[in-house]
């Protein structure tokens, strides 16, 4: 017989779920492990929502298991810890990503990849272990293994340092893999959305000339003043792009949507790299020939290892970079969830689960 959500764990836990593929979320009491040997345990303070929260609540992508409790952008206090742990004592500012586990034993773990083992375990909605279903931040308390807890420096926010978490890692990561971190270079960043506003605030901390592609020309003066960019193309003016051919390094497309990448490829010099880190539903279009004249890459990039995503966090600490972040309470979900559909948000949201979700306990 199958243990109901509520009753598999001792520790009991309420949080906010969707039920089916209409992707509304409602309250939902569960339960979460009793802290292991390995384990911490932290009360949740706030939550980012991902675009993939939306994705996921919906079934867009074929895999959700109901009910669901998104979240993968997770900070708190911690509260309890295991007696094997040795990295974080009661009263630690953390914070989880976009998993929780993995095999520990393939080539990818050993090289801190944990991102890619096969194996990976993802923070919400993926089975455990124990066989039982991982449930997200859209909850009060977490527990995950110390190997994957993040240390949040003090001197972060921890409302508007929780997007790093999945936004930031999946940056950072492909700046730093695909070598567009060199000071005096000059990459492209498309979309100024969640991911986009992050990434254009790494890779200036990094030194590098940033030039933001956008659909909205109304982005500009944002792009520019607030966050500093140092050149704005509107994807679909013809002039704009064609004057810039040429002229990249590389370019961190982040864009989820389906669109045209043969105009990007354009943009690039010779040796460039195009890197995807958004994830369209569709297949996009691939135009080989002007990869050929130019020796042009495309290449892809999602999250980061977890000595990566601490190196990620710290490195944001220590030249002050956060997410520009719209704070809900988390009865209001449901309208963010529209309103992110529309890509209204500057750029994130982050559900204040501290001060706004009825406690089980």
């Amino acid at each position: 017989m199958v243990k109901s959500p509520e009753v598999e764990h001792p520790k009991k836990a309420t949080g906010w779920a969707a039920r089916d593929t209409s992707g509304l979320l409602s309250p939902f009491n569960f339960s979460r492990r009793a802290t292991g040997e390995k384990d911490v345990t932290f009360k949740v303070l706030y939550c980012g929502i991902c675009h993939s929260d939306l994705h996921m609540a919906k079934n867009d992508w074929g895999m959700s298991t109901y009910p669901l409790v998104p979240g993968h952008e997770i900070v708190g206090v911690v509260t309890e810890v295991g007696s094997e742990v040795q990295r974080f004592k009661v009263g630690d500012k953390v914070g989880v990503g976009c998993m929780v586990g993995a095999c520990h034993s393939c080539n990818n773990c050993a090289n801190d990849l944990e991102n890619y083992c096969p194996k990976m375990i993802l923070t919400y909605g993926a089975k455990y272990y124990d066989g039982t279903t991982t449930y997200g931040g859209y909850s009060d308390i977490m527990v995950a293994d110390e190997h994957f807890v993040v240390r949040i420096p003090e001197n972060l926010p921890l409302d508007a340092g929780a997007p790093l978490l999945c936004a930031g890692i999946t940056v950072y990561s492909p700046l730093k893999f695909y070598g567009l971190d060199k000071p005096g270079m000059q990459v492209g960043v498309v979309g100024l959305g969640g991911l986009g506003h992050v990434a254009v605030k790494f890779a200036k901390a990094m030194g590098v000339k940033v030039t933001v592609i956008s659909t909205s020309p109304n982005k500009k003066k944002e792009a520019l003043e607030h966050l500093g960019a140092d050149s704005f193309l509107v994807s679909k003016d013809q002039d704009q792009i064609q004057a810039a051919q040429g002229t990249l390094d590389g370019i961190i497309d982040t864009v989820s949507a389906v669109h045209p990448i043969l105009p990007l490829i354009g943009l690039l010099k010779s040796h460039g790299k195009l890197v995807m880190v958004g994830a369209p539903e569709k297949p996009l279009e691939l135009p080989v020939f002007p990869l050929l004249m130019g020796r042009k890459i495309v290449g892809g990039s999602c999250i980061g290892g977890m000595k990566e995503t601490q190196e990620m966090v710290d490195f944001a600490a220590k030249h002050n970079i956060t997410a520009d972040i719209e704070v809900i309470p988390i009865d209001y979900v449901n309208t963010a969830m529209e309103r992110l559909a529309k890509a209204d948000v500057r750029y994130r949201f982050v559900i204040d689960v501290g001060n706004s979700l009825k406690s089980s306990s």
